[in-house]
């Protein structure tokens, strides 16, 4: 198989079968850390918006537009990315995607702006959507079966750590130095993978063949389908979904983005995404898994500061501190999770991670206002380490399996089920929270009327309370108060609604991971290639 003949070219006959060329160990380390980067971008921005938008004057309407030109961009290019990659090859594709989100983080920092800020995310979040994909498949190529209990985890780490860690760091920057520096600091280190990634990268060959068969219309189609389904899902919980004129206006393009992507997606002959992966039973649960990942990474990563900042007043560097230790436990719990794949049933694994996953959910269904960061603090160990005993698992069934060849197709489809689930995750719990907050306030106020005479008290007591301070209307300060304390305890019992919610789908899906029939062993799947 030329393949191999040209993977192994030029080795010493006497090495073992799994042995890897040092060169290629340090260019899979520089290929992690520009993904770490690409994914990290996301969450250090989400969290210093409000720096942003008085750095840029830009209006509340505005600011979301930095983070939805990002997403909707980059979930364009990861499906994408495996066409470009065995067109141009996994070095150029790296090298040019790490250059151009190093160029555009440069240009996102000089942004004066909305507008420029706008343009320049969706370049970044366009061209560094390409590193993601490239990564998971360069795991699955180059290093053998006997390797993956150190890769997977590895891989699976950088995935969820970077989205946890976000808020983190981007605090600690903007209130350190300023939101510029949010961009400027992935230039250096972005200077330093693409010098690495063009000098070190030699998996593949370039099939530049390709380029005259390339599917225009699929890709019109994909952009169509999948910019706005995205858009659709960031702006509908807010805008009462098809009432809005812009929502409805992108879910008719939506669906005739689709019509076109899956006609062509079966009848080109190269079609621009080989969605034939799925008749690989194995993949298609792993991408379902991965789906369900996503719900729970990326809409925990958005309720707990959600939580710290209506309710607990937290600035975004209070935030970051009090949600570090879900970072700390995916870091400690990867060797472990590495370990127990070897040993293990994946399923099984599979299951007390989500099982694990659901009893931090279901702890937060006791929540109350006066919640801090002790009481956070077993929810989110369970949260962090749960999350990388699913994800090694998840990795190792999807893509363990498949022969090389359809590796960098199958990377970036599994990869865009796990972002589609945090962007679907996200509106549905948006949609919960802005739904049950209203059914929730509307139950409460029934009970403070001024027929009832516990209300009454209360009133009462706060009036007299308001009355010793001097200059101000005491009756009307204490309705007021008592408005905010329905309005605070409405939104602890959407918030309880959502973990409920988060805590049913878990539980059913560690049920579902022992139904599903016991994944081969990855014995040719795409290592020692």
């Amino acid at each position: 198989m030329a393949t191999a003949a040209t993977l192994t070219a030029g080795a010493p006959p006497a090495l073992p079968a799994d042995h890897i060329e040092p060169r290629r160990i340090i260019a899979f380390l520089a290929m992690v850390f520009g993904m770490f980067m690409a994914i990290l971008d996301i969450q250090i921005v989400s969290a210093s918006l409000s720096e942003i938008q008085a750095g840029l004057s830009a209006s509340s309407d505005e600011i979301p537009w930095v983070q939805t030109a990002y997403l909707i961009a980059e979930v364009i290019m990861i499906p994408l990315s495996g066409f470009l990659s065995r067109m141009l090859s996994t070095r150029v594709l790296f090298t040019v995607s790490a250059a151009g989100f190093t160029a555009a983080s440069a240009l996102a920092a000089t942004a004066t702006n909305i507008d420029q800020m706008i343009v320049y995310r969706a370049i970044q979040g366009f061209i560094g959507g390409g590193m993601i994909p490239s990564v998971f498949a360069a795991a699955f190529t180059i290093f053998p079966p006997s390797r993956r209990a150190v890769v997977s985890p590895m891989i699976g780490l950088v995935a969820t750590l970077a989205p946890t860690i976000g808020p983190t760091v981007g605090g600690y920057i903007s209130h350190a130095m300023s939101w510029h520096w949010l961009f400027l600091i992935n230039v250096i280190p972005g200077i330093l993978v693409t010098t690495a990634a063009w000098a070190l990268i030699d998996f593949d060959k370039p099939n530049l063949k390709l380029f005259s068969k390339f599917d225009w219309w699929g890709l019109a189609g994909m952009a169509a389908m999948l910019g706005s389904l995205e858009y659709v899902l960031e702006e509908g919980p807010n805008n009462d979904w098809l009432q809005d004129q812009a929502v409805f206006i992108c879910a008719v393009l939506m669906v005739v983005g689709a019509l076109m992507f899956f006609w062509r997606a079966f009848t080109a002959e190269e079609p621009i995404v080989d969605l034939k992966a799925f008749s690989n039973v194995n993949f298609a649960f792993g991408s379902l898994f991965s789906f369900v990942i996503g719900i729970g990474l990326y809409g925990l990563t958005y309720l707990y500061p959600v939580f710290l900042g209506r309710i607990r007043g937290y600035d975004s560097m209070m935030i970051g501190e009090a949600l570090f230790v879900s970072g700390l436990a995916m870091f400690f719990t990867a060797p472990i999770s590495g370990v127990l794949s070897r040993k293990m049933d994946p399923r099984l694994m599979m299951m007390i991670g989500f099982l694990g996953f659901a009893a931090g959910t279901w702890r937060m269904t006791y929540l109350t206002a006066d919640w801090d960061f002790w009481e956070l603090l077993v929810p989110q160990i369970l949260r962090g380490s749960s999350m990388m005993l699913c994800m090694v698992p998840i990795n190792n069934i999807a893509l363990g399996t498949l022969p090389p060849e359809r590796l960098k197709n199958a990377s970036g489809l599994f990869n865009l089920t796990r972002n589609l689930g945090g962007a679907v995750g996200l509106a549905i719990i948006n949609t919960v929270l802005i739904n049950r907050n209203a059914f929730h306030y509307a139950r409460l106020s029934e009970h403070v009327q001024w027929g009832s005479a516990a209300a009454q008290t209360k009133l009462q007591n706060m009036t007299l309370n308001f009355e010793q301070t001097a200059g101000l209307d005491a009756h009307k300060a204490a309705i007021s108060k008592l408005s905010g304390m329905v309005q605070q305890q409405a939104t602890l019992l959407s918030f309880m609604d959502v973990f409920t919610m988060l805590t049913v789908l878990f539980a059913t899906l560690a049920v579902f991971a022992m139904v599903i029939r016991k994944p081969a062993a990855a014995a040719g799947g795409g290592g020692g290639h």
